[in-house]
């Protein structure tokens, strides 16, 4: 028999025979702290958690719908949200349908069981994610959607939490969260063991440890299993309960008056002392881990059955019983007429219109735009002020590095709301000095010194961002982003699509990135891959060549980031952080003069540079290509008498390519440069590009990377294209052809 009906009939027979649990403690509704009132509402949360998980599966058996991960079990966390403000920001366990629905019941307005019915069945009218998938959100409820069910909400939830702290000190002109608030982060107890969540533990430990404000409370709730891996008997009081920095506090989350009590006493003391709290809620899993799971084939049936006599709805209705709040009659009859709403209100919601195009799913995707507060920019005193002695050397061509660090002054002169997190990007600078004395200029608040942890620093910028900072994360080095990846790809990216653009985390991600230094790397340093992020739908990826490129760049991903909320993956390249010359020693012509705000030449989304107009040949690059094939057009040009163009990409992500065909031109060979490698690169998007749409069908060739990883040494640079190869594959496809005969063909 189908276990969640065994679960049904046995509380329906057990509150009538009034065969109740035996009580954990002796707490009463005045210890716990709770008037009637707020305890039926707690109930009722809790039975209308509990008739909506048995109602999800008869719509799923009907075909109409698609989730069948319920909250059973867990239903306790509704007496979790009654002890916490509605304001207080929550990032939510997929099992906590009691907790948004007790919030909903504080809220005027809301309607969660017709939301969670359309949610179900995956109808476009759901109004958190707009049928693409089913997520425990709401912006009403201060509730961002998560997907995750392995901890990858964990960081961002530092992130918000800190943000509090930091824009009480900073006073951005979009903040979200109140001054008092705070954050709530919930989960399982497997997830505990992943690195993620290890590493928020030690982010927020780390930080309150050193008496920086973070107002955060992790709940842990424990079922004991983990899909069909147990949890070990006391492994999550031993592995937190003496973590430093980390305050650790448990109840029984069977029971609503020690969970409300409990957490109280929780919120109370995080919401006083602004520092990080770990609650241990003690909880049983019902019916599997999901419609799909069947638990007999790991538990036994005594098990199985040993947590469903532990039903915390019977643990409820004991309470209600006991204290006089409602007969065992009045008790059925709430869950009866709860369950009769939720199956009305059902078969309404499975008749309501469902995504059906790619572009109406797509929707999403791009964040929807904003009017950014408008700046009239730093007076002039102050921006000699902040510059100093580095205005003197403005009169003068410099590197990309230098052009960088000039650029995010301005842009942080700016906007106040810009914040930049990061290893080493303090007092030190950086490792390639590109934040040289931006801690000097701005302070602490806005240049901040991490921890080494790229899913902190990420989980950073991603809290920052619900809270109306535009955070500008480093990632040091291009191969350390595989240590965060989910952030940007599984965090960042989606939010906006599972919130049907209600929610969003705008930020730009600087990155130190791909081969050619000399001197220092191997494979660590000198990375040219950049699938990772090319694959992510919405993100934008930006690369600049040269120094001049990387300032309007900069300033356009700003705006983007303003106003049209996006997320962003600046790429600079390392190797031409402190070049200067391009062909000959000292001859400068890799350098550029840093132009104010204003007076450079705007370079939008998708705008591709083009140097040159020749017809015999066209170079599409990017990076480091662009810098090499400028090298070799040299050679061809005076040599060779080879008249090319070379269109420099830009922006990696999305590809423009009408842009870029037009940029072509009447090109009939096209050599595609590529430092990154022959499998995965930009390479093969481009050569389908002209393949399938540019109306010349040029001649294609491709100079790119092989597919290795790169070592250290004299070598670091021979798996990768060069002036030679360029040079060598561009008179190829240019010099006339001989037949056999000796004739030009």
């Amino acid at each position: 028999m189908d276990r969640a009906e065994i679960v049904h009939e046995n509380l329906l027979t057990r509150v009538a025979a009034r065969d109740f649990p035996p009580p954990a403690n002796g707490l009463s509704l005045a210890d716990a702290g709770l008037t009637e009132a707020e305890f039926v509402a707690i109930l009722r949360a809790q039975m209308l958690s509990r008739q909506l998980d048995r109602t999800s599966r008869k719509m799923q058996a009907r075909g109409e719908g698609f989730y069948t991960i319920g909250s059973s079990g867990h239903e306790g966390n509704a007496a979790i949200a009654a002890a916490f403000r509605v304001d207080d920001m929550a990032f939510l366990h997929y099992r906590d349908a009691a907790f948004m629905i007790a919030r909903a019941g504080r809220l005027a307005g809301q309607t969660p069981i017709w939301d969670m019915a359309l949610s179900f069945a995956a109808s476009a009218e759901d109004p958190i994610s707009g049928g693409r998938h089913k997520v425990l959100g709401s912006k009403a409820l201060v509730i961002p959607p998560q997907t995750s069910t392995i901890a990858s909400h964990l960081p961002k939830a530092v992130g918000a939490a800190y943000s509090i702290g930091l824009a009480k000190r900073l006073d951005p002109d979009g903040r979200e969260l109140p001054e008092d608030g705070v954050i709530l982060c919930s989960f399982g107890d497997a997830s505990i063991n992943h690195s993620t969540a290890q590493g928020a533990f030690n982010t927020a430990g780390w930080t309150a440890y050193q008496g920086v404000p973070l107002p955060l409370v992790f709940i842990c709730e424990d079922n004991g299993l983990g899909i069909s891996t147990r949890t070990p008997s006391g492994w999550i009081e031993a592995s937190i309960g003496r973590r430093p920095g980390l305050d650790y506090f448990a109840c029984n989350g069977l029971d609503i008056l020690d969970t409300y009590k409990t957490a109280r006493a929780v919120a109370d003391h995080v919401r006083k002392t602004r520092k990080p709290a770990f609650l241990h809620f003690s909880c049983v899993r019902l019916y599997g881990h999901a419609g799909s799971d069947v638990e007999t084939a790991y538990l036994s049936k005594r098990e199985i059955e040993a947590a469903e006599a532990n039903d915390p709805l019977l643990h409820a209705a004991r309470t209600a019983v006991e204290e006089n709040i409602l007969t065992p009659a009045e008790v059925l009859d709430i869950y009866d007429e709860i369950g009769a709403t939720t199956e009305r209100v059902a078969v309404e919601a499975a008749t309501r219109p469902k995504l059906e195009t790619a572009k109406e799913v797509m929707a999403s995707l791009i964040p929807p735009k904003r009017a950014a507060a408008q700046t009239n920019g730093p007076s002039e005193e102050a921006r000699n002020a902040a510059f100093g002695s580095d205005l003197e050397a403005m009169d003068k061509p410099q590197h990309m590095a230098r052009l960088i660090n000039w650029a995010l002054t301005d842009l942080m002169l700016e906007h106040g709301e810009i914040v930049l997190a990061g290893e080493d990007i303090g007092p030190k600078g950086g490792v390639y000095n590109v934040t040289a004395r931006l801690h000097a200029r701005f302070g602490a608040n806005r240049v901040i010194n991490t921890l080494l942890d790229e899913q902190s620093i990420l989980g950073l910028a991603i809290g920052l961002a619900h809270n109306g900072f535009l955070p500008i994360p480093e990632i040091q080095f291009l191969a350390y982003l595989h240590n965060a990846e989910d952030q940007l790809r599984g965090e960042a990216a989606t939010l906006s699509f599972f919130s049907n653009g209600q929610y969003t985390n705008p930020m730009i991600i600087r990155i130190a990135g791909l081969g050619y230094q000399r001197g220092f790397g191997g494979h660590f340093h000198n990375d040219n891959s950049l699938a990772v992020m090319r694959d992510i739908p919405g993100v934008v990826i930006a690369c600049p060549s040269n120094g001049a490129d990387a300032v309007s760049m900069l300033r356009e991903c700003v705006r983007l980031a303003r106003e049209e909320q996006r997320v962003i993956v600046f790429v600079e390249p390392i190797a031409r952080y402190m070049t200067r010359d391009l062909h000959e020693e000292k001859d400068g012509l890799w350098t550029f003069p840093y132009k104010r705000p204003g007076e450079d030449e705007p370079i939008a989304l998708g705008e591709v540079g083009v140097y040159g107009d020749g017809n015999d040949l066209a170079i599409l690059t990017y990076g480091n290509g662009t810098y090499l094939s400028r090298k070799a057009e040299k050679t061809l040009r005076d040599d060779h008498g080879v008249n090319l163009r070379i269109v420099d990409l830009r922006w990696l992500a999305p590809l423009e390519e009408q842009k870029i065909l037009t940029a072509l031109g009447a090109c009939k060979r096209v050599l595609i440069v590529d430092e990154c490698r022959t499998t995965g690169s930009q390479s093969e998007a481009l050569v389908t590009l002209l393949a399938e749409k540019s109306p010349v069908k040029p001649m294609v060739r491709r100079v790119v990377a092989e597919d290795s990883f790169i070592p250290l040494g004299r070598a670091a640079t021979v798996t990768l294209p060069s002036v030679e190869a360029i040079t060598a594959a561009a008179l190829d496809m240019t010099r006339p052809k001989r037949g056999k005969t000796g004739g030009k063909r």
